[in-house]
């Protein structure tokens, strides 16, 4: 009888794109939240961008941890290295730190502007260091 299940690999399933998700969900999520609070200025919006900027954070450097043991299990393989996705994985990480402690002030400055703004940058690095390194999964 053949057996159904297929065979397993890092390479596969990797656990780096399956955790790199959370942070382009939670980082985006944040943006969603600072709109909502500069419309309404209901503080609970502000609360729920902190909260979200955290978790990002708290998976973003778990999915580091599993695309650098990614990157050195598969190094011998030829494939496009992951210079430009890591600067900007190291760049989102880094402004949504700064966002955190932005977020981390009192009242409406917590978010408008600046915190407003470091949201969108950080969303839209989150947006295209998960497809370009979507592209890169894809090509090998």
């Amino acid at each position: 009888m053949a057996s159904l299940a297929a065979p397993h690999s890092a390479h596969a399933h990797p656990i780096h794109g399956v955790l790199s998700a959370f942070p382009l969900a939670f980082f985006v999520g944040a943006l969603v939240t600072d709109v909502i609070y500069a419309n309404t200025a209901d503080m609970q919006w502000a609360n729920f961008s902190v909260w979200l900027i955290t978790f990002g954070l708290f998976m973003g450097v778990l999915a580091a941890v599993a695309g650098v043991v990614d990157a050195i299990a598969f190094s011998r393989q030829r494939r496009r290295r992951p210079f430009w996705h890591s600067l900007g994985a190291g760049a989102m990480m880094a402004l949504a730190l700064v966002n955190a402690f932005v977020h981390s002030r009192d009242a409406w400055t917590s978010v408008v502007p600046t915190g407003l703004a470091l949201s969108a940058i950080v969303a839209v690095l989150a947006v295209a260091t998960s497809w370009q390194g979507f592209v890169m999964q894809e090509a090998r």
